[in-house]
């Protein structure tokens, strides 16, 4: 509510000017903690938060201690802290946490990165040694302004790796996305390229897969091409820091969860439910891929209120386009309408289809028409609260309602 109505009456140089002095002046007033530990940001539209869990189990199968801030949650070793889950968060906050991780004797920081983020300078004062740049989507449009300047606000983030006095400084981009040249044109020490294509043989299952990585078979638990993905852009940032192929290999295995990310929930039914976060329509497809075997149910919300309204009608073209069957429903209205949001989404809809408001409501009637061998999916919120009208946030967890909504389902057939 405050930065809103900062950005409603301020004028934006003297904003930026406010949002800069505080990354700064937190960097001076907490030591320049960035300097004296492993600072590995990740960017991009989807996969961040997974792909800082890989990073994260890669160094921690090595032996060494990590900080972590992601949009689920933030930790230092094996504890996470209070109030955490926030994808960069701002006001000194991460500052905070790098001179709580060198308290804490860590080795290795790892942050997710955002457009936001950049916009507002809260990475100005990190002297970063790696970005991972994964992939850019159209996303916050109508935050930016245009798909060049969204572009452009998260390309500050290479330019802040360029900036850092830190050698050697390593690049990671995705190959395969047309943005990857200008940041691995980049002058640093090391521009790491990587795609599924260079690490064959490779395979996405339903249920993990493997890529091969310096003539080692990589497995990685969770579905999809995506994860394999996440997974390879990890191992290239670990390797470049020191991290052994067997060590890559334990920490990419042993990742078998991440909360709310492809998160399968398995509470005695004979069908999938999947829980997933799936914010774009690259995202929700790539969803519907890795179960492409079963007949699909998605519960779908779309953009929160008064963001991406473009979007609205393809994620649902999207999930009519993949799924059997689709249920419309709420996730983040903030202060608009959510049938008004409903409407919109209706939109890109050709066949019959639920609206049901209620999100609760919404998966218990998805868990209720699944039958065995089905997938259901979860889409658009992960663990995340609701933020509703009047910056009000509700307490959410997509993967614990479904289990709720499960043993209804299953105690009512006892």
């Amino acid at each position: 509510m405050i930065m809103r109505g900062l950005r409603r009456f301020v004028p934006a140089p003297l904003l930026s000017g406010y949002h800069w002095s505080i990354a700064v002046a937190s960097s001076v007033l907490h030591g320049a903690p960035s300097k004296r530990l492993i600072v590995i940001g990740v960017t991009g539209t989807k996969g961040k938060s997974s792909t800082t869990e890989y990073l994260a189990a890669m160094f921690e199968a090595a032996g060494k201690k990590i900080a972590l801030n992601n949009s689920i949650h933030t930790r230092i070793g094996a504890n996470d802290l209070p109030g955490s889950g926030r994808s960069m968060p701002g006001r000194g906050a991460l500052q905070r946490l790098l001179a709580q991780a060198i308290r804490a004797r860590c080795d290795v920081a790892i942050i997710e990165m955002t457009s936001e983020g950049a916009r507002q300078h809260r990475h100005r004062g990190i002297a970063m040694d790696c970005l991972i740049f994964l992939n850019l989507a159209p996303e916050h449009i109508e935050s930016h302004g245009s798909l060049e300047r969204y572009a452009d606000a998260k390309f500050e983030l290479g330019k802040q790796l360029m900036r850092s006095p830190k050698r050697p400084r390593v690049m990671v981009a995705n190959a395969n996305d047309p943005q990857s040249a200008r940041y691995l044109a980049l002058p640093v020490e090391q521009a790491l390229p990587f795609s599924l294509e260079k690490h064959s043989p490779y395979e996405a299952r339903q249920r993990g897969g493997f890529f091969t990585f310096e003539n080692e078979r990589i497995e990685v638990a969770l579905p999809g091409k995506f994860s394999l993905e996440n997974a390879l852009a990890a191992a290239h940032a670990a390797r470049a820091f020191g991290v052994s192929v067997d060590a890559i290999k334990r920490g990419a295995a042993a990742l078998t969860r991440i909360p709310g990310r492809a998160e399968e929930i398995n509470a005695g039914q004979d069908f999938t439910v999947v829980v997933d976060y799936a914010h774009t329509p690259e995202s929700l497809k790539a969803l519907c891929d890795a179960y492409g075997s079963q007949r699909k149910i998605c519960v779908l919300g779309s953009a929160g209120g008064g963001r991406d309204t473009w979007k609205r009608p393809v994620m649902a073209k999207t999930a009519e386009e993949n799924c059997a069957h689709v249920i419309l429903t709420s996730d983040d209205p903030y202060d608009e309408d959510p049938l008004a949001i409903i409407r919109a989404m209706e939109v890109g809809i050709a066949q019959p289809h639920e609206t049901i408001p209620d999100r609760r409501e919404a998966i218990r009637a998805a868990i209720a028409y699944a039958r065995a061998g089905d997938a259901v999916l979860i889409t658009g919120k992960g663990i995340d609260p609701i933020y509703g009208p009047g910056g009000t946030v509700i307490p959410w967890n997509d993967a614990e309602v479904a289990r709720e909504e499960i043993a209804r389902l299953l105690g009512s057939h006892v």
